[in-house]
């Protein structure tokens, strides 16, 4: 089996509402959606969506560095995973988030090869429950804590709250949604990157009596020296993001002994293949993992579902942004229902595809 043609996509999808955060604000969902067809007509379906504050990618650069991707597997093998990610590292070097979109799409192929779904492709089975919290963008501490009391309305048992503002913000934003909501559902929070060393361990200290169940990457990623001394002073699980994308990272914050806890992303680490080296040294620390993702589809979040299926370590999902869009091109892949519970389709592959109607729209480029 071959790969025939290639096609990448540019895919944005305006947000219900501006999604903020300590590194910017974001109005529309700008992805890139890639179509692999085979020979023998198996066709694979992957998406990416670019941070450009955080991978350095936007969806203008993934949709050029793509086709550079695109014209160097053409004719090679998609059951050959390994032999194409080493060719789309020699073609270019990081672009994870792009990568990601061609790692999916041959793990799609792949698996409806095998004709087992993707999580089983992976070696995982259907039967844990994964539910996903939702995420309060940063605003001022009223708006935040009346979204709060919303969310729990709508019935999710997790709550994400956006930080990375000066101590005083942050500690009124979580006072007054914990004044709103009350304390019987745990709080995520998120810095981005937000806050010092000093300022963390100081807002950490100020919040522990808030029910938090743990903290994404306090202070700058390329402080992670630091964590260390942040994990040892805070009670509160330190959960590495920016700075855990690729095994490297997360073999060097192991070796630190830097964190409780992983949070892993497909657009970080170039796609599912190297998200499992990730979970196999995490494993082996008996390090806890989140999943979690950028603004993609449910396309894209399909995948990290699948991901989610294979290893117990995996105990916590952040799959909310897909709820944030104004439409939904994905047909089949995973399904809200009640509380955030998500499930998956026992189809095979992937079993999430884009309409073909709202890709016909779209800008695109064919490779063959």
């Amino acid at each position: 089996m071959l790969i025939h043609q290639i096609e990448i996509f540019k895919s944005k999808i305006k947000l219900l509402e501006p999604f903020k955060i300590s590194l910017g604000i974001l109005d529309h969902a700008e992805n890139v959606i890639v179509r692999i067809t085979t020979d023998i007509g198996l066709v694979g379906f992957g998406e990416c969506s670019p941070f450009k504050t955080i991978n350095g990618e936007s969806m203008d650069t993934g949709f050029i560095v793509g086709q550079y991707l695109g014209k160097a597997l053409i004719g090679k093998n998609p059951l050959e995973i390994e032999e194409c990610i080493n060719l789309m590292n020699k073609v270019i070097y990081a672009n994870t988030s792009i990568k990601s979109a061609f790692d999916i799409a041959l793990y799609d192929i792949a698996s409806q090869y095998a004709k087992v779904p993707l999580y089983k492709f992976l070696g995982g089975n259907n039967s844990k429950q994964i539910v996903t919290d939702y995420t309060i963008s940063i605003d001022v501490a009223e708006k935040m804590a009346n979204d709060a009391v919303k969310i729990k309305n709508n019935g999710f048992k997790v709550i994400k709250v956006k930080l990375g503002g000066t101590r005083e913000e942050d500690i009124e934003r979580i006072k007054q949604i914990r004044n709103k909501i009350g304390y019987d559902i745990p709080l995520r929070i998120d810095a981005n990157q937000g806050w010092d060393c000093k300022m963390a361990v100081e807002i950490l200290k100020d919040l522990e009596p808030y029910n938090i169940q743990h903290c994404e990457e306090p202070i700058p990623r390329w402080d992670f020296m630091n964590l260390p001394f942040l994990k040892k002073n805070s009670l509160i699980p330190i959960m590495a993001d920016e700075s855990c994308c690729d095994h490297n990272d997360a073999a060097r914050l192991i070796d630190l002994n830097a964190c409780h806890r992983f949070n892993i992303k497909l657009g970080k680490s170039s796609g599912i293949f190297n998200a499992l080296k990730i979970i196999k040294l995490a494993e082996r620390a008996d390090i806890q993992m989140q999943i979690g993702g950028f603004l993609e589809s449910r396309l894209g979040f399909t995948a990290s579902a699948h991901l989610s299926l294979s290893n117990d370590n995996i105990k916590y999902f952040d799959f909310d942004t897909p709820l944030m869009f104004e439409e939904d091109p994905v047909r089949g892949g995973m399904l809200y229902g009640q509380n955030g519970l998500i499930t998956l389709p026992d189809a095979i592959g992937l079993g999430a595809s884009v309409d073909e109607s709202y890709l016909e729209n779209l800008p695109q480029v064919a490779i063959h």
